[in-house]
């Protein structure tokens, strides 16, 4: 099995609760908050830890709130590379309402980055990078961390003879579609990011795969993914065009599929497994974390079980 590294810059103590109702100007009593690491890269190593696998999570920490994470990552069981952050870590909190069913979700922005501390990053981040192994840059950038992040790390990444796995949106992304001088290895986004970056609708599967096959002849990534939401996930590689289908589940809350996805996916690369089944995997893991509430991700057995149903077919 190939080494993983995850990296999240941007991490999160997440707070989930429960309350009969949400409404405005009186106390809400609320059930007792659980607790939980967050963040993009954060997920990916707890989903990757819940199916069976090991990865290391570079995390950038600072404050109380960035002790709390490092001991609940600890408990996780989750190997850990903590980088010193320039400011607290953020806290997040959503909270279920059980009348409407709707989950409502407060985001902090985390602390600004001075140049220094990214560029320092960059360099720890290169170090950390396993010869030969994964490493996957997910989730939110700080503050002050520059939109060609992801495109200098790509290059740093691949001198240091690691593959990039990156899962990103907004600016970073705009960057990286239009530098298009570092390929990473795999690209992720969801369907609104892809319709966003190709300037029109992608309907069908067909023209998520003609979008993503388009990226991979441009040298942006050498795999492209394509979210379809309940429609699954279309990929494309050098050799082909795959669409995975997302197994028909009660959805509880969408919070962490993505993450999900991509853990099984890199999961199953690092063991060696083509890239149509790893896509496959990554469905069953995504459908399973959509029947889990609020900060919850898949579940092993989910997944072994959901596998089957996410017919792999050629677009």
């Amino acid at each position: 099995m190939n080494p993983i590294l995850t990296v999240t810059l941007n991490p999160t103590v997440d707070f989930s609760t429960t309350t009969d109702a949400v409404e405005p100007d009186r106390k809400l009593r609320s059930t007792s908050p659980d607790t939980d690491p967050g963040g993009g890269g954060i997920n990916v190593s707890r989903a990757i830890t819940i199916l069976g696998g090991h990865s290391t999570a570079f995390v950038a920490v600072g404050g109380p709130m960035g002790d709390k994470l490092v001991h609940l990552l600890t408990d996780a069981g989750i190997g850990l590379a903590p980088f010193p952050a320039p400011g607290e870590t953020r806290l997040s909190f959503s909270v279920h309402d059980k009348a409407s069913g709707h989950q409502y979700r407060f985001v902090t922005p985390g602390p600004d980055w001075p140049l220094k501390s990214v560029n320092v990053a960059l360099s720890r981040i290169a170090r950390a990078a396993p010869r030969g192994g994964i490493v996957v840059l997910s989730g939110s950038q700080p503050p002050g961390v520059p939109a060609d992040f992801p495109a200098r790390l790509a290059a740093r990444i691949r001198r240091a003879g690691a593959r990039l796995v990156l899962d990103t949106s907004g600016k970073p992304l705009h960057h990286l579609l239009k530098a298009a001088t570092s390929p990473v290895y795999l690209l992720r986004m969801d369907g609104e990011e892809a319709e966003e970056m190709a300037g029109h609708a992608l309907p069908n599967r067909a023209d998520s795969a003609d979008f993503a096959q388009h990226l991979v002849e441009r040298r942006v990534a050498e795999m492209v993914i394509v979210a379809r939401g309940a429609d699954g996930s279309v990929l494309a590689t050098g050799e082909g065009r795959w669409h995975a289908a997302a197994a028909k589940v009660e959805v509880v809350s969408k919070t962490g599929a993505g993450d999900s996805f991509v853990a099984a996916f890199v999961l199953a690369l690092s063991r060696g497994e083509s890239p149509e089944r790893a896509l496959q995997k990554g469905a069953a893991a995504a459908s399973s974390a959509v029947t889990t509430a609020a900060t919850q991700l898949c579940r092993a057995a989910d997944v072994r079980r959901l596998t089957p149903h996410c017919t792999l077919s050629r677009v």
